[in-house]
């Protein structure tokens, strides 16, 4: 196999933690040759979809702040269609750079490159409003660029989350309740003026048990969640905001939206997903780089990464 990572430099990888570094050791321990390019070292040529991709093996990091575990080889323009499998790790935010790699990822596509998860999936599975497709496992959700629709949506439901529609890892999320002073500022800011659409929702309070990560990878439901539990006084549970990761068992709620939802994803193209659920409530669908690998496998012995690489192995011959 010879698979190509788009995804952000390899030297800023938190190796201890990284998903796709975990990727990459599982694939690289089957002797699959591996090449790394970034979102914007893509481009067409006549007509061709092609990347500066460079070709690296591990070193192996020496403790978890090594940014030196691997070795490249220099940078050779290489089409995408002649890799086995194009595999899209860039993180968010999904800006119109983001947009314009996804758009490249769907024109390789049809030159014949496997790419997961597919830029047409990217795109239609905007990671906070493709919930809406799911209302019955959601909290009560509004999704608007007026201010004045948010401060109503306060007084229903007194306490409330909000959050833009293209951030990661906790950015831009804040709780207002009623009588706090800064609600107007944190409006302006967030909804810059009534120009920026936001996602508001009802506050959860079952968040201090932990914003569960449950992955999906080919249909399949990974048996353990990530509960990412927030820091004491913070409301976000994300990794990247300081949350504590802690693997569990899926709860039957937390099967039931799962399993509902597996089928579609398979079916949009998404080989790998990541859920996040809270109490009883999907809040959110990532589809650009899931992450909770490295946690789940350390915890619980189960081996997710080979999981994915098995599946990305059998979507490439299809």
């Amino acid at each position: 196999m010879k698979v190509l990572f788009i995804a952000d430099p390899m030297a800023s990888f938190k190796t201890y933690k990284d998903t796709t570094y975990a990727m990459m050791r599982e694939m690289a321990k089957r002797g699959w040759q591996l090449f790394h390019t970034l979102s914007g070292e893509l481009s067409v040529r006549e007509g061709l979809v092609v990347a500066q991709a460079a070709a690296f093996e591990f070193v192996g990091a020496k403790n978890d702040d090594d940014h030196e575990w691997f070795k490249s080889e220099a940078k050779v323009q290489t089409a995408l269609k002649d890799f086995d499998a194009v595999i899209m790790r860039t993180d968010p935010p999904f800006d119109m750079q983001y947009l314009y790699a996804t758009q490249f990822l769907t024109l390789a596509e049809q030159q014949g490159a496997k790419v997961f998860n597919s830029g047409q999936a990217m795109r239609d599975f905007n990671e906070k409003l493709a919930i809406l497709n799911f209302s019955q496992f959601t909290a009560p959700t509004l999704v608007t660029t007026r201010s004045a629709d948010v401060r109503a949506f306060l007084k229903e439901h007194g306490d409330i989350i909000i959050k833009p529609l293209d951030g990661m890892g906790g950015m831009g999320i804040f709780r207002l309740i009623e009588s706090d002073p800064n609600i107007g500022s944190i409006l302006e800011t967030l909804m810059q003026l009534d120009s920026r659409t936001i996602m508001a929702q009802r506050y959860i309070p079952e968040i201090v048990h932990g914003d569960k990560r449950i992955l999906i990878i080919s249909g399949e439901v990974v048996p353990y969640a990530l509960a990412r539990i927030p820091q004491n006084g913070e409301t976000r549970g994300n990794l990247a905001a300081g949350g504590r990761g802690v693997a569990q068992e899926l709860s039957e709620r937390d099967r039931e939206i799962a399993e509902t939802l597996a089928p579609e994803l398979k079916r949009r193209g998404i080989l790998l997903a990541g859920l996040d659920v809270i109490g009883n409530n999907l809040t959110e669908v990532n589809v650009t780089s899931p992450t909770g690998f490295q946690e789940i496998m350390k915890q619980k012995d189960f081996d997710v990464a080979a999981m994915f690489a098995n599946a990305v192995a059998s979507w490439a011959k299809q």
